[in-house]
């Protein structure tokens, strides 16, 4: 039978991260050591309080439908949240909580996405933005994220992709794959140049928002007041409280398009799980300790795997300024991004993502994740490194 499926599902991609976890699981299935590099989860547990609080609102009977835009006590602790970390009073009625930062995302790029409107996305970026713009009917428009600008996005470059047709400017910082964070000066100047776009949203993935490093500021686009009534901020819980598997994230809506966001979450998911939304809570509320004790370790796993790759031949890594990803450059080795990634899955038996797989401008990178330990990031530089002096580069590149 030859179902008809819609154009659009043509257009829609995927997420490598998963096709590399399920080839790594295979090759585990059938007795091979595997060291996964690949994955973006924290490697921590979820803290006590927090998975008592979730249990509690179980066992309190929180069995049923909350609000599609999340419990008000929820909404009203990411408020308080957002005025503590970054000194910006936000209406607790602007807070749409979501099962997971990618609805954010796809809520924001279907509101303003359609055939003639334009995205600008970050390349190398996470590959949803990619995915969810094609399947809109816009057309993207990347923007180079390079390696010489430590993965920070440059403010001009930004504004000379912006066009009349312009609908939404997507910005990562902390940045996946790449760890970049883009620095005050240049996020000023953006600010003060999208003067000229108006028409133009922006959407601020800060996922990784408290994960920097040596001192470095997380500079939040929330607090700028001039592009408040454009805003979309995408944040959660996944990657700050280790709760990727609570599926738990939220976003904020500028006034004026709070209730469309809604209505999608209505007719998208009706609501996140109550208990999650509990725990949610008691996450911001709570002691934040296990999150500082987790950045020490991302840390220390941080200057470890830098020095490690930059010690292997072909490899040269920047040192990433947030997140817990490295993304080296392999050009040395003559290897493509899907070359590599195949190579030390296969025969190093290392899981690592291509760079590639974040877009045409990741060629020639691998993401590493060091969310793992260093006893078994040492164990696969040292398998890495054995599997590249027993294969040279490909005679094409020689």
């Amino acid at each position: 039978m030859n179902l008809a499926l819609a154009e659009r599902m043509s257009r829609l991609g995927t997420e490598s991260a998963f096709e590399v976890l399920a080839r790594a699981k295979a090759l585990e299935a059938k007795g091979k050591s595997i060291v996964s590099l690949s994955i973006g989860q924290p490697d921590f547990r979820t803290p006590d309080h927090i998975v008592e609080a979730g249990i509690k609102a179980l066992r309190d009977g929180h069995h049923g439908y909350t609000p599609a835009n999340g419990i008000l006590p929820l909404r009203e602790a990411v408020a308080k949240d957002i005025h503590r970390r970054l000194r910006v009073q936000i209406d607790p009625g602007q807070v749409l909580v979501v099962p997971g930062g990618k609805v954010t995302m796809f809520f924001a790029i279907m509101m303003f996405g359609e055939p003639g409107a334009e995205i600008i996305y970050p390349n190398p970026g996470f590959p949803i933005y990619e995915s969810v713009i094609k399947f809109s009917g816009a057309k993207e428009v990347p923007l180079p994220l390079l390696e010489k600008n430590g993965f920070a996005f440059d403010a001009d470059d930004v504004l000379s992709r912006c066009t009349e047709r312009t609908r939404l400017i997507i910005l990562n910082s902390p940045a996946n794959p790449t760890g970049g964070v883009t620095p005050k000066d240049q996020v000023d100047r953006l600010v003060k140049g999208l003067a000229r776009f108006p028409k133009a949203a922006i959407m601020s993935d800060e996922i990784y928002g408290q994960m920097t490093y040596d001192g470095r500021p997380h500079v939040s686009l929330m607090s700028y007041p001039e592009i408040a009534d454009r805003l979309i901020l995408l944040d959660g819980w996944s990657k700050t409280y280790a709760m990727t598997g609570w599926r738990l994230g939220y976003s904020v809506w500028p006034k004026s398009i709070v209730a469309q966001a809604e209505r999608l979450a209505i007719n998208c998911h009706s609501c996140v799980n109550a208990s999650a939304q509990f725990a949610g809570i008691a996450a911001l509320e709570g002691p934040q300790d296990a999150v500082a004790k987790m950045m020490v370790a991302f840390d220390e796993r941080r200057r470890i795997i830098v020095g490690e790759l930059n010690q292997l031949p072909g490899f040269r890594c920047v040192e990433p300024g947030g997140a817990f990803y490295a993304f080296p450059n392999i050009e040395g080795t003559g290897y493509t991004s899907r070359q590599m990634e195949t190579l030390l899955l296969e025969q190093a038996g290392v899981a690592v993502l291509s760079g590639a797989a974040f877009g045409k401008h990741g060629e020639g990178y691998l993401r590493f994740s060091y969310a793992n330990s260093v006893e078994n990031i040492r164990l696969a530089m040292g398998r890495i490194r054995a599997t590249l002096a027993a294969n040279p580069a490909p005679k094409a590149a020689q």
